[in-house]
């Protein structure tokens, strides 16, 4: 697990604070804690990686109003909300709102060790996911115009005869763009060609 990757605990109550610090780092699971939601949030680097648990009724910025502000900064953390009993319909909120798992008090250590766990590998798959249509994106970027539209013709399902004609070109040269276009995304067939495209979306 990388070193700048953490569960972060953030909860008013210094009790169930300490409990889930000592609970996670028996674990092995490195832990940061934040009173409130505000503190959390002045010291959130922006290249934070991990997870969030957070109780869902806090004074100042509660669990619903915290992840709402997570979303404007652009932050795609896993959240994890506690809740108590009465709280059950906020923490139902909370997850419209974008959480992944909210824990209902009182829940066993297995549960919320098993809950982080799965929240920990969400955040490692979103992130490598990230990287590589990052990657994709850029080799995207680097083709030409003319490459591009040969690209998009490809995506829709058109014949090289059929791109050649709307672009008012030869369909050897559409063969030829098209094997500069698998080239620079490092296609090896024209599934995987689409498939990539898909990736960053509609160019």
């Amino acid at each position: 697990m990388p070193s700048d990757v953490a569960v972060h605990v953030v909860d008013d109550d210094v009790a169930v604070r300490k409990s889930l610090a000592f609970l996670l780092a028996s674990e092995g699971l490195p832990v940061q804690l934040h009173e409130s939601a505000s503190a959390f949030l002045d010291n959130l680097p922006s290249g934070a990686e991990g997870c969030i648990v957070t109780d869902v009724r806090m004074p100042g910025i509660d669990g619903i109003e915290l992840i709402r502000r997570l979303k404007d900064r652009g932050m795609a953390l896993p959240i994890i909300v506690i809740t108590g009993h009465a709280d059950v319909p906020m923490a139902v909120e909370a997850m419209k709102e974008g959480a992944l798992e909210f824990l209902e008090k009182p829940f066993s250590d297995e549960v919320f060790l098993t809950t982080v766990r799965a929240a920990l590998s969400r955040q490692e798959k979103d992130s490598q996911h990230g990287a590589q249509v990052a990657q994709i994106q850029a080799r995207f970027d680097a083709l030409s115009e003319r490459e591009r539209q040969v690209l998009d013709g490809l995506v829709a399902g058109k014949a090289n005869k059929v791109i050649a004609y709307d672009l008012g070109i030869s369909p050897r040269t559409v063969e030829i763009y098209r094997a500069n276009v698998m080239t620079k995304m490092q296609a090896k067939s024209l599934s995987e060609l689409v498939r990539l495209a898909l990736m960053i979306g509609p160019s």
